[in-house]
């Protein structure tokens, strides 16, 4: 296995290499001149996903393009578009509400109520915000990679309907302050948009020690690729402060990395793997509804292809081979003993994400995209064969000069779109 990782790691690196070469080779100019023209002016707000990083980081390794930065790449072409970083494998609460202060600005209140049962600080770091005029006549269109999906869409329901059991505690503490996120009533969001995302789970946190082990293996192939040849001084920031797991100013960071998978944080349901989970998306739905203001657009990609006279799926050429182990199991697994969702029918996976629990969420009102989209429903592009789920963010073979123009053509979809 350990052979296999470093293989892995290996042809992980030669692949981010590939990809920036194409970027030299082909013109990115698959945008029009300015793209913001009609509809709406919102900003774009990019949410990482599991093991994401925010762009002071990595030595400057982008998690939206690699050595290309697709962030800076759009708002070179009018469209004004900002990069959130939150706890990178916290959970769908603490993600949200990082990303309300991250976005907002302010000192993050995780709330008292969910702190005291989570068992940790309340508060936390301190944001200038990103776009701090942000309100009901300043909406955004949050877009979510990954895991991300899952926290724009928790942030959309903390922000119109707040938290019941916060105001209860403010109402039983008069003396505590409340935050204005958990009073709800927020019509701030004006779209969501999820890349490649577990809108019903993924079958490989099912195995929680699976999901916790490739967050790991992400994030030290990410600073190979970025080029560190030490991990002393490698900038990496897990944002799990509120637990008390901050790393020392002489601790390399692998020591920093044994240090947080090795702490008992992965046993509480306060943490990413368990709500990237099946069961956890399940049991935390009544939080990430689909709201009837709010437009709901969903992409989805596959690199895994049938074997014949089964059920199975296994990874085709196009799957980094980083992602070979999980897209295997992914590919076996057609059911649970947690949970009766899952099926054969959840074989067909990026590497990471069933496709069919990326489409939409089970129960609610959903369609394919047809160049109508509906406040309140989903519409899910078709599949997209041989994106795998590091082609999204441009850290895989597909040339930046495509992943650029998928999301220019996200960006000239979501701002045609009426006030």
């Amino acid at each position: 296995m350990k052979a296999f990782k470093k293989i892995s790691l290996a042809l992980l690196v030669s692949a981010a290499i590939i990809n920036s070469s194409s970027v030299i080779a082909e013109t990115v100019d698959a945008a029009p001149a300015n793209m913001a023209v009609k509809g709406n002016h919102y900003p774009l707000v990019f949410v990482h996903g599991l093991a994401g990083w925010g762009t002071d980081e990595m030595l400057g390794f982008k998690y939206w393009g690699g050595f290309d930065d697709t962030i800076a790449y759009l708002n070179g072409n009018g469209v004004e578009s900002y990069a959130a970083a939150v706890g990178p494998v916290s959970s769908n609460w603490d993600r949200a509400v990082e990303l309300y202060y991250y976005i907002k600005g302010g000192t993050v209140d995780y709330g008292a109520a969910h702190s005291q049962k989570a068992n940790h600080a309340r508060y936390g770091k301190t944001f200038p915000g990103l776009y701090p005029k942000w309100d009901e006549h300043h909406k955004i269109h949050l877009i979510g990679h990954s895991m991300g999906g899952l926290s724009s869409r928790q942030l959309v329901d903390m922000l119109q309907d707040g938290n019941e059991e916060e105001r209860a505690y403010h109402e039983a503490h008069p003396e505590t302050e409340i935050s204005p996120l958990f009073e709800g009533g927020k019509d701030y969001v004006f779209s969501v948009s999820t890349v490649a995302t577990p809108n019903n789970g993924t079958s490989y946190a099912q195995n929680k020690n699976l999901i916790v082990g490739l967050a790991e293996d992400l994030i030290r192939s990410a600073a190979s690729i970025a080029g560190v040849t030490s991990l002393s001084s490698f900038v990496y920031d897990f944002k799990l402060d509120q637990f008390g797991l901050r790393r020392d100013p002489d601790e390399s960071l692998s020591d920093y990395i044994d240090d947080v998978f090795a702490s008992s944080i992965w046993n509480s349901k306060d943490i990413a793997s368990y709500d990237l989970s099946v069961v956890g998306v399940t049991a935390n739905k009544k939080n990430i509804e689909t709201k009837p203001n709010v437009y709901y657009f969903s992409y989805t990609g596959t690199t895994t292809v049938g074997v014949p006279f089964t059920s199975w799926q296994i990874p085709s050429v196009y799957t980094n081979p980083a992602l070979v182990p999980s897209a295997t199991y992914m590919g076996k697994t057609t059911s649970d003993p947690e949970t009766p969702l899952i099926t054969a029918a959840w074989t067909p996976n990026d590497g990471e994400v069933n496709v069919v629990s990326s489409s939409y969420p089970f129960g609610d009102n959903a369609k394919p995209y047809d160049g109508n989209p509906v406040k309140g429903q989903w519409s899910y592009y078709p599949v997209m064969k041989d994106w795998d789920h590091l082609d999204f963010i441009g850290l895989d073979v597909i040339p930046q000069a495509y992943v650029n123009e998928f999301y220019a053509d996200m960006a000239t979809t979501l701002l045609a779109l009426d006030k």
